[in-house]
């Protein structure tokens, strides 16, 4: 494949096709396609979970995603394999992620994301999801093997799996430089999505924001909620764990803490608001019934919470008032009280 870009005067300015592998760190790829999810596929996004996700065989999967619809997407980038030694580790992935249930892969993706929220939130979240109905994760698993060059042995052999109803695709890449500098990356599907071919430009963990990051990233609306409410966490020793978006609010207990709720800015999935952690209570606090009632009750009394699926969010997205996040505060405060009183599980 040749690419020109066309300059001023109408002459054609060729890109240089360049082994990525020789220009480039082996963690770079892994970078362009942990943060271009879309690059995948182009009907249906892909919500990156885990990088280097270690299996029970101390081996590690590439990138692990799931889809839209809950089922995981193994992403494994060959380099320096043989047709059989990347065929086989493929395999052997998702013979290791087929057995997961949502419980790990959930603790995969807070592991990798450093946040609490629940992998069902964020997923809800991400994909804009309207329905209530409880999405079934892993009911089955989309391998991807993405190469500068797919060869004929792994493209025969990954034909024959998708005959055999795995749901195997291979996408091959290249890398072009023009003599600016100026890169280009085009991918093709080579198996599976044979519907269309397409050219595209463009658990290690997340890197965590912290309070000043955090604050900088706000609009004013969202300034003037969250620099009180992170006050009052600091005025009262509650513990603010950051993760690679928002923060977690938490009590400490008995050498645990209980996220009590979630603090996300603008650029979000979630947007700029406040997010709810009933799953943590329940999941760690004795008799949570009464107490997440009282919170759930107590907050739809103030107006600006909104039900999402399980949980309750306030959008920032206009003015409020101190008194709003301080009525707001006070809830907390009565949970955080009853939380105490009952102890943890």
């Amino acid at each position: 494949m040749k690419l020109f870009s066309i300059d001023n005067d109408g002459k054609l300015i060729p890109y240089l096709e360049h082994n990525f592998a020789k220009i480039k760190q082996e963690a770079d790829l892994e970078d362009l396609l942990e943060n271009n999810p879309e690059y995948f596929f182009e009907r249906s996004n892909v919500l990156i979970i885990g990088r280097q996700v270690t299996t029970n065989l101390n081996t590690y999967v590439d990138l692990l995603g799931v889809d839209k619809n809950g089922n995981s997407v193994i992403i494994e980038l060959k380099r320096g394999k043989t047709p059989r030694e990347t065929i086989a580790q493929l395999l052997e992935y998702a013979s290791f992620i087929d057995n997961l249930d949502y419980a790990q892969l959930n603790e995969i993706y807070q592991g990798y994301t450093g946040e609490e929220i629940s992998l069902e939130d964020y997923h809800q979240q991400f994909f804009q999801s309207e329905s209530a109905d409880q999405v079934s994760f892993n009911k089955s698993t989309k391998l991807v093997i993405v190469a500068q060059d797919i060869s004929k042995e792994v493209r025969q052999t990954a034909l024959f799996l998708r005959k055999k109803g795995i749901d195997v695709y291979c996408m091959e890449f290249k890398y072009f430089e023009t003599s600016s500098k100026e890169k280009i990356i085009s991918s093709d599907f080579v198996v599976g999505d044979e519907e269309f071919i397409r050219q595209k430009v463009h658990s290690a963990s997340l890197p965590k924001v912290d309070e000043k990051q955090f604050l900088a990233s706000l609009d004013k609306n969202g300034l003037k909620v969250f620099k009180k409410v992170i006050d009052y966490a600091h005025n009262n020793d509650l513990s603010i764990r950051w993760g690679s978006k928002g923060f977690s609010l938490n009590v400490d207990i008995d050498d645990a803490f209980v996220g009590l709720f979630f603090g996300y800015p603008p650029n979000s999935v979630f947007r700029q608001s406040v997010y709810t952690g009933f799953e943590e209570i329940a999941k760690k606090v004795k008799d949570s019934e009464e107490i997440i009632s009282y919170l759930r009750n107590h907050l739809s009394s103030l107006g600006y919470f909104m039900k999402a699926k399980s949980n309750m969010k306030w959008l920032i997205n206009k003015a409020y008032s101190e008194s709003d996040v301080q009525q707001f505060l006070n809830i907390i405060e009565e949970v955080i009280q009853r939380i105490k009183e009952n102890g943890l599980k």
